[in-house]
């Protein structure tokens, strides 16, 4: 709610920012490992404000000719400019921001660096625009762009409680032909420490083995197809193995 509320009001009331001479948040950093809704959650709160909403894969600008991806970055800013009311999103931004002199030759990164700050700071300000950023490691990412005035906020989300994976077994399971030995709860409980993105894991490998036992066997009836406790179980066993 906090998140939300520091992207919208900016967008919806900068007349209040402006009697009170302040000025909002610039940039927003989502941290957290992968599969906890870093780019879901950004999404969420584009769609709830109701603004338009441009998305960028960090490595996607970067470009091995030169000057091209400094013109990447350029016009991704020039594009959410023009669309404003807009929420920009760096996907994997560490991949485009990385600390000066660890990656892509340092020359590269120094100029790729410096026209995104440009842009975070220029003199075409940023009105009607917030910048969101995710991250696995904020800890790549060059120091100068969190520094006050440009990434002002960074929240680490973690991963999901029992309730929010409980929601989000639903979420997965939804429409599915669950047999009657299939309770969601408990599978919440056996999932402690596992993200959204590793449940959503569990669902679609107990789904495709219910269809791979329906297609060996020798029942034709749609309506007998069930995915069973046992199904989740294995989908259960399979995300452990792959997190260990």
């Amino acid at each position: 709610r906090i998140l939300s509320e520091t992207v919208k009001e900016p967008l919806y009331h900068p007349e209040v920012y402006q009697a009170a001479n302040t000025k909002p948040a610039k940039g927003i950093l989502l941290t957290g490992k992968p599969g906890t809704g870093k780019t879901l959650l950004a999404k969420a709160i584009a769609k709830e404000a109701e603004v338009n909403f441009i998305a960028v894969k960090g490595p996607e600008l970067l470009s091995k000719y030169i000057g091209e991806s400094e013109k990447g970055v350029r016009e991704v800013f020039k594009k959410a400019r023009q669309a404003a009311p807009c929420i920009l999103f760096f996907d994997e931004i560490e991949a485009l921001i990385p600390k000066r002199g660890k990656a892509m030759g340092e020359a590269v990164t120094e100029r790729v660096v410096s026209q995104f700050l440009t842009e975070m700071d220029g003199i075409e300000d940023l009105k009607g625009v917030v910048v969101l950023g995710s991250t696995n490691r904020p800890d790549l990412i060059d120091e100068a762009l969190l520094r006050p005035g440009r990434f002002d906020f960074v929240l680490e989300l973690p991963a999901p409680g029992l309730e929010a994976r409980a929601e989000i077994f639903k979420v997965h399971a939804r429409g599915k032909p669950l047999g009657k030995d299939v309770n969601l709860g408990s599978f919440a409980k056996e999932t402690d420490g596992m993200t959204g993105a590793e449940i959503a894991s569990i669902c679609q490998k107990a789904s495709l083995l219910a269809i791979r036992e329906f297609l060996l066997g020798k029942e034709k009836d749609l309506k007998k197809l069930k995915i069973t406790k046992k199904n989740f179980e294995e989908g259960l066993k399979d995300a452990r193995s792959t997190n260990h």
